[in-house]
This record gives C-alpha cells, sequence and structure tokens, in this order.
C-alpha cells in the first residue's frame, strides 16, 4: 500500500492550501484516512481525519479554518486549509487504515509527507 501526498508549498499568512493524498496497491478497504503534522523540533501531531462514514474530527488549534473530504471511489481524500498561520508551518502526512484483505485487520499506513511553509 502506498500513500501520495501532494499540495505542500508556501503561502504567506491568511492564505490557502489544498492537499491530497490517494491510497493505491494491494487494498481491501479503507477506514480511517487522516492528517497529521510535524513543526520542526516537535513531535508529530493529529490534525484532521475522516472515516469511512464520513464522520470527521479536527484538532482545536485548526477548527473553523482546516476542512478534510474523501471519495472513496478513488481512495483519496484532501485536505482545504485557509486562513492560514505560521505555527501551522510543518511537514503534512496522510495516513490510513487500511484491510489489505478480507478478514484481515486494519493496518496503518502513512504518505511520505508534503512540507507547508507559512511565512511573510
Amino acid at each position: 500500500v502506498q500513500l501520495q501526498a501532494s499540495g505542500g508549498g508556501s503561502v504567506q499568512p491568511g492564505g490557502s492550501l489544498r492537499l491530497s493524498c490517494a491510497a493505491s496497491g494491494s487494498i481491501f478497504s479503507i477506514g480511517t484516512m487522516g492528517w497529521y503534522r510535524q513543526a520542526p523540533g516537535k513531535q508529530r501531531e493529529f490534525v484532521a481525519s475522516v472515516t469511512g462514514g464520513g464522520t470527521t474530527n479536527f484538532a482545536d488549534s485548526v477548527k473553523g479554518r482546516f476542512t478534510i473530504s474523501r471519495d472513496s471511489t478513488k481512495n483519496a481524500m484532501t485536505l482545504q486549509m485557509i486562513s492560514l498561520k505560521p505555527e501551522d508551518t510543518a511537514v503534512y502526512y496522510c495516513s490510513a487504515d487500511v484491510r489489505v484483505a478480507y478478514g484481515s485487520r486494519y493496518e496503518r499506513f502513512w504518505g511520505q509527507g508534503t512540507l507547508v511553509t507559512v511565512s511573510s
């Protein structure tokens, strides 16, 4: 299973970015998909997630500014980020809980990370 993240870049404070993540490979089903981020010198932290049923969850620091959606037909999801702040600067990683075969357990897979820089 491979997760390909894209869409990072540099933006000024108050700007917007859209991150995308697509899963491919041996996939029977995908449960929760999510985004995490890691700022320089800090631990990786949860940003947002969306279940297979469409239930979303957000870190308090991004509520009201980030939205997450998924296209289950394409095993893909997006993270729309608006009103970006310098403290949003980090490497963003996508994750997916995947069942690789019928009856198998969910395993978490990670994308390679995409850098988001918010700076004036």
